[in-house]
């Protein structure tokens, strides 16, 4: 399971649970999402491995906190899944789902406006991803090729960020734009070329 590994490199600074929350939606949150009922019974299963070790901590928020860090053998399951093959895992996109059925409805106008709803969510992301490209490139001149090794590797991630939710606007873009041409009266479509075989 990933999110044991997520957790374990996450855990390499202490953290409570709620802390982990706060990361996942403040940082890594663009490509693995997490809540908190799927973080507290993973960590307990780590700490069970002895993979974490925690200990109770105050709280500025009332009740005392569990902070978790990384123990020797964690850093090595770690490693170990660094060291293996890219994991690869069921990616479940609802929307493509609902894409795929859209038909159900017989109405390409209501496709294109889910498709528009579509591209705003995925430009509200990428607007934010192309923020935190700008500000890191402001305030580091060694950026992007320059940066030390472990900033690198994150910069490669923020970097997949970006060009994945390009392709999803230019998905988008093409889709409204193919659909629209089926619309009564839309412009009758030019046709393209034949390409050599």
């Amino acid at each position: 399971m990933s999110l044991e590994y997520i957790l374990l490199g996450l855990l390499r600074r202490p953290a409570s649970g709620y802390d982990l929350k706060k990361f996942f939606d403040e940082g890594i949150g663009y490509f693995w999402a997490a809540e908190l009922s799927q973080i507290y019974p993973t960590l307990k299963r780590l700490e069970k491995r002895g993979w974490v070790r925690s200990h109770a901590a105050a709280s500025k928020r009332g009740s005392g906190r569990r902070v978790y860090v990384t123990t020797p053998a964690g850093r090595r399951a770690l490693r170990e899944w660094l060291r293996g093959e890219p994991q690869f895992g069921d990616e479940r996109f609802a929307y493509l789902a609902q894409v795929y059925f859209m038909d159900e409805l017989k109405d390409l106008r209501q496709t294109i406006r889910f498709f528009g709803r579509m591209r705003d969510h995925f430009a509200t992301k990428l607007d934010a991803l192309r923020m935190l490209d700008r500000q890191w490139a402001e305030a580091d001149p060694r950026y992007p090729d320059d940066l030390p090794t472990s900033e690198l590797h994150l910069q490669l991630t923020l970097r997949k960020g970006l060009l994945s939710l390009e392709a999803h606007l230019l998905w988008c873009d093409e889709a409204i734009r193919r659909m629209g041409a089926r619309l009564p009266g839309a412009k009758p479509r030019r046709p393209q070329p034949k390409r050599a075989s």
